[in-house]
């Protein structure tokens, strides 16, 4: 029986109204939920769990001893500090990077867009050395600025700098395509109206970006908060000077220090965890404002 047979064939009253069953690509709910933790249990929630069993080895005495020592809140401030101003270096210069790649054409665009993501392929032991040998004493940059008493490598100069160039993808990549998205057509609304080109950008433009602007701020510095590999290289890694808290993590791995490791990493875990919840908000923020938009 052929197709158009088939198709001739009388249709009962009560089956014309029947829909289809839609079929899924994947298996059903209950399947790819118990997969999906399963993986996540393994991956995550199993290795965080036993941190946390580590440190619950101490009492909350000696948790308090371990997280606020002297070298410990140093490490804190240093850490967060340097990534604070990192990330707010990142949010101007991001903006700048990616208004420029939206809307400006020129000779190695592509280049130039593909070396924004260059942070993200190399590795951070890497890109620590490369930032050492160039801002170093007798590297290409430094022995240029030191003579006139600029030090950038081996202080905390360094650091914010090391924390700069693993950031910045992360606002150009949020920012990049909320501009692509852009309407130009309320930009020359305004533009017809009389308004400058600041108040086109503050009352226009700024106001479409600022929740993906939030969004990569945020994302560059949690990305910041726990680097490790370009950081060591350019530091200095001095206590109480340029020591950051991942290194005060594993020299107490190294003094067989387990539970005092695992009690600073809690701290960092948990700040961390209340920074993805502020990124996942700003997200859904976001989200609701474009969906407003339209």
């Amino acid at each position: 029986m052929t197709a158009a047979t088939i198709s001739a064939l009388p249709v009962a009253p009560g089956q014309a109204s029947r829909k289809r069953p839609t079929r899924r690509v994947l298996p059903g709910f209950g399947l790819t939920l118990g997969y999906t933790l399963l993986y996540l249990s393994l991956i995550v929630l199993i290795p965080l769990s036993a941190l946390l069993f580590k440190t619950f080895t101490l009492s909350w005495e000696q948790f308090w001893a371990a997280v606020t020592s002297p070298r410990v809140l140093a490490s804190y401030q240093l850490t967060f500090g340097a990534s604070l101003l990192a990330a707010l270096v990142n949010v101007f210069f991001g903006l700048l990077l990616a208004w420029v790649l939206v809307r400006y054409p020129f000779p190695g665009k592509k280049i130039i867009d593909a070396l924004v993501d260059l942070p993200f392929a190399l590795p951070t032991a890497v890109a620590g050395i490369a930032l050492t040998a160039l801002l170093a004493g007798n590297g290409w940059v430094g022995q240029v600025l030191e003579p006139h008493g600029i030090k950038l490598a081996f202080n905390r100069m360094g650091i914010v700098i090391a924390l700069i160039f693993i950031g910045l993808p992360f606002v150009v990549r949020t920012v990049q395509p909320v501009l692509e998205d852009a309407e130009k057509e309320l930009e020359e609304a305004a533009t017809c109206l009389g308004a400058t080109r600041w108040q086109t950008f503050r009352f226009v433009i700024f106001p479409t970006i600022a929740p993906a602007l939030l969004t990569g701020f945020a994302m560059a510095f949690a990305r910041a908060v726990g680097e490790y590999g370009s950081v060591i290289f350019i530091a200095g890694n001095m206590p109480m000077v340029s020591e950051i808290t991942p290194l005060i993590i594993i020299g107490k791995l190294e003094q067989y220090d387990y539970a005092g490791a695992t009690a600073v990493a809690v701290v960092m875990l948990l700040i961390s965890f209340v920074l993805l919840l502020f990124i996942n908000a700003l997200q859904a923020w976001q989200r609701r404002r474009s969906g407003g938009g339209t």
